[in-house]
């Protein structure tokens, strides 16, 4: 029998190989050193006090680039690595590893670290960037290969670790593994980036040690005033107007110490997922028992299937004709793609959609209206999610392509599913707009009802996947919507944030882009 540690490298080594060769990977490592270009363009920066921002030097490039890897690169990539588990149960390989005496805590902890070797390749890849970007931007010589990478090693790669770990737990978790889980991941990110900003904790993103380093910096330069507590990320805002010089952190071993604890906390978290881990086992799998039981009810109550005394009844079955009438032919179809789009929601779902819908109707302000659509239009995110990526899921592309005018007639009538999805959620707000005559908030609003489903379909078609805009909608629904950022509000909640022309605009832009994908589909299927 093979030593634990040796099965672990391989392991490691085969999961990391085989996902730094996608395209996703590719697209991530471009994200992150348009990042590096972002913050030697002063796009992405650090204010502090009263616009301050510290000299360039290999502290503060180090810092700007180590916040970029804990906070940005921790979302983004997290929706990269959250599939090793399910890879490996489609692929059938899951099946092979149970059969060995391979422990499933050493299967949960390999892929956590083969989780962390890629994400800390994309860091080591912003540790060489930033290097280039000190020759690039000469403000302070000479370059301190300590102070420019120490917060790369001791703030980044915990907290890549970290993310590694919760994208390994999430998918033994029966809720979390699924599109639910990618939603919800966005809501744990967002607030542990607010805990780091306002509690006194070593969080995870490090941004309480940068924060306290950084203003006491400050407060040594210009003690006394108030207003060196000041710190935000400003993100193509306004630059800061001051300098000061900032020589890194003082890395003391109580600070050591709290960030090798969360290395240790990542650990543990891999431990933990070995607990709910079901060893690629469908039996231990309740939920996935639970559909089979309904699917087996389902088949029972089928007449053709009809059992009477031991023997199986024949049941005539007739079939509808062929019509001649595009129109009708096209409505059916519409419908049974909205039929397919609700199926398997549990009655909740419904309950919470209808009373988002009766708050729409019996808000009283424009304001409170708004803000019920904001929630009415994340509810179904996951019902949008599954458009143009099910044929995928379902291995079902060789059926759905031969059918006649697939690319067009069947793409247009899953769009317009998708566009009822967004008229039914959001109807009671736009039947008030309709009675109170505000035309340009209406326009706006069926903007909105038509761009999510297009971007919906565009991603679901060309990534093959429903992950993708689960990821991208969420964030674009919390800085956009829920922030009423001009130009990236495609609900537009307030007078100054409404652009129906740029969303009517995209909504087409992306239709097309669906057409195209589909056409390719089609052509290699």
């Amino acid at each position: 029998m093979k030593h634990p540690l040796r099965v672990l490298y391989h392991m490691v080594k085969a999961d990391f190989l085989e996902r730094v060769r996608r395209y996703s990977f590719l697209l991530i490592l471009a994200g992150a050193l348009y990042m590096a270009y972002g913050v030697i363009a002063e796009k992405f920066t650090i204010v502090v006090g009263d616009g301050y921002r510290g000299v360039y030097n290999s502290a503060w490039i180090g810092m700007l680039m180590a916040m970029c890897c804990s906070t940005f690169l921790s979302l983004c990539a997290f929706y990269v690595v959250k599939n090793s588990v399910e890879r490996d149960s489609t692929t059938r390989v899951g099946r092979i590893l149970a059969a060995t005496p391979m422990p499933k805590a050493l299967y949960t902890v390999a892929k956590t670290i083969s989780n962390f070797a890629v994400l800390a390749s994309m860091v080591l890849v912003l540790m060489a960037a930033a290097l280039a970007m000190q020759w690039l931007r000469p403000e302070a010589r000479p370059i301190s290969l300590w102070q420019l990478w120490s917060p790369f090693l001791l703030i980044a790669m915990p907290a890549m670790f970290v993310t590694g770990a919760l994208a390994l737990l999430f998918e033994t978790l029966p809720i979390l593994r699924s599109g639910a889980g990618n939603v919800i991941y966005f809501f744990v990110w967002v607030f542990a980036l607010a805990g780091g900003a306002t509690t006194r904790l070593d969080d995870v993103t490090g941004i309480h040690i940068m924060s306290k380093n950084m203003r006491d910096a400050l407060e040594r330069m210009n003690p006394g005033d108030t207003r060196n507590s000041g710190f935000r990320m400003e993100v193509g805002g306004i630059h800061a107007t001051r300098t000061f010089v900032w020589h890194g952190i003082d890395w003391t071993p109580r600070l050591l110490g709290g960030r090798l604890l969360w290395i240790a906390i990542g650990f543990g978290l891999a431990l933990l997922a070995s607990v709910f881990f079901d060893r690629f086992d469908p039996a231990r799998e309740w939920i996935r028992k639970r559909r089979l039981k309904a699917i087996q009810n389902a088949a029972v109550d089928d007449p053709a299937l009809a059992v009477e005394g031991g023997q199986p009844q024949r049941a005539h079955t007739t079939l509808t004709p062929l019509g001649s009438g595009g129109n009708s032919r096209l409505a059916r179809l519409v419908l049974s793609e909205f039929s397919l789009m609700m199926k398997g929601l549990q009655w909740w779902w419904y309950v919470v959609a209808a009373g988002l819908l009766v708050a729409e109707f019996a808000s009283s302000t424009a304001e409170a209206r708004e803000g019920v659509l904001l929630v009415a239009w994340i509810w179904p995110v996951l019902v949008w999610s599954k458009m143009g990526c099910r044929e995928s899921r379902h291995a079902t592309q060789s059926l759905i392509f031969s059918a006649e005018h697939v690319v067009y007639r069947q793409l247009a009538a899953l769009w317009m599913a998708g566009v009822m999805v967004a008229l039914i959620t959001g109807a009671g707000v736009g039947f008030r707009l309709l009675l109170s005559l505000d035309w340009h908030a209406l326009v706006t609003w069926c903007a909105g009802a038509f761009f999510i489903p297009s971007l919906a379909l565009a991603l679901g078609v060309w990534s093959g996947s429903g992950k993708f805009f689960e990821a991208l909608y969420t964030i674009w629904w919390y800085i956009g919507p829920a922030h009423h950022v001009p130009t990236i509000d495609f609900i537009g909640g307030s007078q100054a944030s409404r652009s129906p022309g740029l969303y009517l605009t995209l909504a087409a832009g992306l239709l097309l882009v669906s057409c195209l994908g589909r056409r390719r589909q089609v052509a290699y299927a």
